[in-house]
């Protein structure tokens, strides 16, 4: 029986839509925060939230450090991206378990009408 599939394709290819996620991920690493439709977010978010943990367990050695820094610079398409969540935000998220994302609403866009949101590190 089909079930009704838990990732949204956003009327894209599948390497397009993975291209567009990577880019996501890699911009809210830099910029720890981006401007984007809600779907986008609500899609991303725990993409940025696995790596953290990722990253989490390669600060604190539960992970080989070689592993992780291969997981990373794999999800991200700068090399500065995997730096600053090895060095900084892994560090910074020490003591949170989990939510290490917020999805704020921002309302409707001017040309469509796509509900805007504004998705950040806390």
């Amino acid at each position: 029986m089909r079930h009704r599939s838990k990732r949204r394709s956003f009327g894209r290819q599948t390497d397009h839509q993975k291209a567009m996620l990577k880019n996501l991920v890699t911009s809210i690493l830099l910029y720890e925060k981006i401007k984007t439709t809600e779907a986008k977010a609500k899609e991303v978010a725990p993409y940025v939230e696995k790596l953290i943990t990722i990253a989490k367990a390669g600060e604190s050695g539960k992970k080989p450090k070689v592993n992780v820094i291969r997981a990373l610079k794999a999800a991200t398409y700068d090399e500065n991206a995997s730096r600053k969540l090895l060095e900084e935000i892994a560090k910074r998220y020490t003591d949170r378990n989990s939510g290490f994302t917020r999805i704020t609403h921002l309302g409707p866009r001017a040309g469509d009408a796509a509900p805007m949101v504004q998705i950040e590190l806390v």
